[in-house]
């Protein structure tokens, strides 16, 4: 059975999503850019050893599925996914607020209330869209309201870092690591607030002391 890190204050109007082990790499599409520049450097091992410096020194934790996470947290499960598609396409930015050190300004993260730092991740996006895919059909299967769910409740940890090799000039082996992450959440329907009825003025109740003493005034 999976384990959550926390239940929903009501399961019967929640629904739950998780993947283990995700492969979502801290710098994302740009690993890839970063790896095709280094195999068209040819036999330069200087300019080799700056560009796998920089993957190494950068790709160290799942920051950019963290921020993309923290992101969409409390919005409307339409609003989410309509976020994560625009970040998808460049529209939208998603701003990083904690693991930020180094990270350019754009004028998309300014507009989410921001000091203006933002990227695109695209696969960490990719990732938690098909995640909320996930839970919008496990709320479909059961009877849960789709358009009153939103996200109660996003969690990103690191998982195991799983070790690969790269071979290096006069016979050395370099360390090749890639940091998963498990991501987790939860949709949950609105609850409405009942309305509270307008308070009637009642009569002030009598005792029997005051009225014996008004019908002896009546009498």
């Amino acid at each position: 059975m999976v384990k959550y890190s926390r239940d929903p204050d009501n399961s019967t109007k929640s629904c739950k999503a998780r993947g283990s082990d995700l492969r979502v790499h801290f710098k994302g599409y740009m690993f890839f850019m970063v790896l095709l520049l280094v195999n068209l450097c040819g036999n330069d091992d200087k300019i080799r050893c700056v560009l796998l410096s920089v993957i190494f020194k950068e790709a160290n934790l799942d920051t950019n599925t963290r921020e993309t996470a923290h992101a969409i947290r409390k919005l409307p499960l339409a609003k989410a996914k309509r976020y994560l598609e625009d970040v998808l396409v460049h529209k939208q930015a998603i701003p990083f607020r904690r693991f930020c050190r180094g990270v350019g300004r754009t004028a998309q993260a300014k507009n989410r209330h921001s000091n203006g730092q933002g990227r695109w991740p695209v696969k960490s996006a990719k990732f938690i869209l098909d995640l909320l895919k996930n839970a919008e059909s496990n709320a479909d299967v059961k009877g849960l309201d789709v358009d009153s769910l939103y996200v109660s409740h996003i969690q990103v940890n690191q998982a195991q870092k799983q070790r690969r090799r790269t071979y290096r000039a006069h016979g050395r082996i370099n360390p090749y690591m890639s940091s998963p992450c498990h991501i987790e959440l939860i949709l949950s329907e609105k609850e409405e607030p009942v309305k509270k009825e307008p308070e009637t003025q009642l009569a002030p109740r009598k005792t029997k002391k005051a009225q014996a003493l008004r019908s002896g005034a009546s009498s």
